[in-house]
Parts: structure tokens; sequence; C-alpha cells
């Protein structure tokens, strides 16, 4: 009679665990967690930052330098625009194929203004980027910023001259820690964003001000199964980090980005994005959303320190949204920081570029290997501004099944199992009202806690 009570418990905790992936929604498909081998890796590729290519844009700007233009961005026909300050510029880009735009302000001209508004005394609740299509820099206050510091940053504005513009935005620029699964800390809770590796060791990289070098991460709310550890990061400055697991491997479905529903997304490489580019963000409180490129090279400065170089979207998020993917076809573009706004109201999101992290942690993406479909090499080929697509045709990328344990199931298979039917339909109906039971204390504790936290924040 003991050894069949054992076997119950061991097929409750069993079915608990598949339950709650199927509920939870982890951003990384992480076999990891199911504690699979370390020489998993081996089926997988690997890739650092793949930059565009051909006559994108970002090209053009490049080779024409910044004197002569001011950005570009992907026109609504999937072309790309450059900026241009004079007509015989205007004439190289048309002959490239790209549309040109003449305008007043060259590149040099924004940077020095963001270089001006840097300099400034900081006030904590504000942001700006370089807003190619305008010709300009927008300057946004949240909620938080006091009617004098907005009055004296607006007088920082006007010196520097009449193509810097003060807007006011809703809600208050905060970062996105708290409240959701699927990796926890002491610190809170994120969402885990792509799985990278230097070539021995597998690492999460997520959001820096997910907790500081040195943070436990859990893959459980018990701290039952440890993940890893933070043993790198920048925050403020940058916002990334990388969580070492504990086994040294990501583990099968490493290169798989969850999108909810048992769905996920293979990534096939890692680029930065245009504005204008349609991109799509996962994360663990919102889900899959959408949203366009709307500035790059953007800072923000949140109450806990200033962030630079982000990119900034349309796109909404919600707090357990950081750390969490932002990526386009495949292409894997940044990890979410902060914003203003939610899901409901919609808002503006900033996103750490994933190349510079890549570049600055020494780690390289973990890549779907190509050679399983098409037998050619694991080598990503998509260049991640996409100027050929349109905007609104854009897609997250080519479809993949969440991995679930390392026997190679999925949970849906091992929920129905006949084996464990039967009997196990009660065992997994009382394990279910225990697990929305468990679900509920755990968002009710972590609702006060979020509510103490930003309650100290802004006091």
């Amino acid at each position: 009679m003991g050894h069949a009570r054992r076997r119950v418990v061991r097929r409750v905790t069993r079915l608990t665990a598949v339950a709650g992936l199927l509920l939870g929604g982890a951003m990384v498909a992480q076999a990891a967690m199911a504690s699979e081998p370390p020489d998993a890796s081996a089926a997988r590729g690997t890739a650092g930052p793949a930059g565009a290519s051909g006559t994108s844009g970002a090209d053009l700007v490049a080779r024409l330098g910044t004197s002569r233009t001011a950005g570009s961005w992907i026109g609504s026909d999937g072309r790309p625009v450059v900026a241009v300050t004079d007509e015989r510029t205007a004439a190289e880009v048309r002959r490239a194929g790209a549309e040109a735009k003449i305008v007043r302000h060259s590149m040099n001209e924004l940077k020095a203004a963001t270089a001006a508004l840097r300099a400034a005394p900081r006030v904590a609740g504000t942001a700006w980027t370089m807003d190619y299509r305008a010709n300009r820099v927008t300057v946004e206050g949240d909620s938080t910023v006091s009617a004098a510091d907005w009055a004296r940053m607006t007088e920082v504005a006007d010196r520097i001259g009449g193509f810097v513009r003060m807007e006011h935005t809703a809600g208050a620029f905060t970062t996105r820690l708290n409240g959701a699964q699927p990796i926890l800390s002491t610190d809170g809770r994120c969402s885990a964003g792509f799985n990278v590796t230097d070539g021995r060791t597998d690492f999460i990289l997520t959001a820096g001000h997910c907790g500081p070098t040195g943070s436990l991460w859990f893959a459980d709310g018990q701290g039952d199964r440890q993940l890893g550890r933070t043993v790198a990061g920048s925050f403020p400055g940058g916002d990334f980090s990388l969580v070492r697991y504990d086994s040294g491997s990501a583990g099968r479905g490493a290169d798989v980005v969850a999108i909810g529903g048992g769905n996920g997304v293979r990534i096939t490489g890692a680029g930065d994005p245009a504005v204008g580019q349609r991109v799509f963000r996962s994360g663990s409180t919102s889900g899959l959303r959408d949203g366009e490129v709307t500035g790059l090279d953007a800072t923000v400065n949140y109450p806990e320190g200033t962030v630079t170089g982000l990119i900034r979207t349309s796109v909404c998020a919600e707090p357990g949204d950081s750390g969490g993917p932002l990526f386009s076809e495949g292409i894997a573009l940044g990890v979410t920081s902060g914003g203003s706004g939610d899901c409901t109201r919609g808002g503006t999101t900033f996103f750490q570029p994933v190349t510079k992290a890549l570049s600055a942690l020494d780690v390289r993406l973990i890549v779907s290997d190509a050679r399983q479909d098409t037998g050619q090499s694991a080598e990503p080929s998509a260049p991640a501004t996409h100027s050929a697509i349109a905007p609104g045709t854009a897609s997250p990328g080519s479809s993949a099944p969440v991995a679930g344990g390392a026997d190679g199931t999925t949970p849906l298979s091992r929920l129905s199992d006949p084996q464990n039917v039967g009997p196990g339909l009660l065992i997994m109906g009382g394990s279910l009202i225990a697990l929305v039971a468990t679900r509920w204390i755990r968002a009710e504790r972590d609702r006060k806690a979020y509510q103490r936290y930003y309650s100290a924040t802004w006091s």
C-alpha cells in the first residue's frame, strides 16, 4: 500500500509540473529545466551578430556618412528610405535603389542635440529619441516629472534649436520587473530572453535590471529547482545580463522562443532593426504582441538610472515582461527593458539591442540548425532589417513546437498518454485545483510586493 501511495505522489508531482508548463507560458523553450544532459547542445547552431546586407538604409547611411545623412527607415512598400541633406546625395541614394528624403538637419546635428541633453542635469521619468522620419529629437516626460524639472529641460531644448520637440506622455517610464514567470529570484520575476553560449557553457540573456551579478534564479516559485546564477551584466548604462545554467546547457529547444499555446518561433540569427520595421515581443505576462520600431539609440532616465542606446517601439509591455525577446522573421533584435503604459491602453516600450549585448558579453546566440530542414549550413541568411518586406506583412518567423522534457515528449502527449488517463484523471483534477490555488496565492503575494516596491520607488 505504501508503494502504491508513493507512485501516486510521484504522478501528482509529474502532472502538476506538466500543468504548470501548459499554463505558465515560458519564454524560452528550455529543456535544461527538465534536466537534459549537457551534450544536447551538439545538435543546434550558434550565431553572433548579423548585420544588414545589400542596399539597406543602414548600409547607405554608413557609406554616405553622417554629415550628409540623417538616418533611415522602412517605407510602407518595404523599400528603405534615407534622409539626406542635399540633392547630390539624394541622387546617389536613388541610384542604389532606395528612396531619398531631403531634410534640414544631419545626423551629426541630431547627435549633438542628444549629447547636450545628456550633459544637462538628469531628470528621472524622461526619455529622448532621434526621430529620423520627422528629422528631429523628441523628448518625452512622463507623469512623474515636476513642472520645475520640465521647465528646465525645455530651456535646454530651446537652446539647442527648434528641431528638439518636447512631449508629455501618459503613465511612467519604469522597468518591467515582477509579476510573472518563468524565471524567479529574490529580486523579483523576469522573462527569459534568448539562449546564448560562449562555446563551453550556455546562458540565458535577459535584462540587466532583473538582478545584479550573483543573483540566484529558480524555475519554480518554491525555490526547489535552481536554474542558474547571474554572472555578468550592465545596468544602468546598458540593460542586459547573463544567467549561467547550473547544468551548463540550455538543452533541446534552446533555439525556440515561445509565443503561447505551446507554439514557438525558431531563432535563426541576430541583427539590428530599422525604424518602421514591424516587430514582435513575447513576454510571460502579456504574451505575444506586435508593433513598430519608432526610434533607435534612445535614452531613458529610469528612477534606478539612465540607460542609453535602446530601441524605441510601439509594442506594449507590462511588469514581468522584462528581459523577454524582441524579434522579427526569426531574427533576434532585443530584450525588453522598460517603458510606459500597458497592453490595455497601449504604450511605449524600450529594448536593449541584442547585438550590443552579445558583443559586450562575448557570447553568441544559439540559433536553429538549418540542416534539420534543408541539409545546408546552420548559418543565418535573413538580414535583420528585412528591407524587402513591407512592414505590414512581416511575421514573427517560422513556427516550431515548444520542447518538453528530456525524453522528447511534449506536455500534451504526456497528458494524453493512456497510462496516465484512468486513475490519473482524479489526480490531475486535484493537481489543477491545487495549482490554480497556488498561482492565486503567489499572484496576490507578488501584487502586494509590487505595490510596496513602487510605493518606495516613487515616494
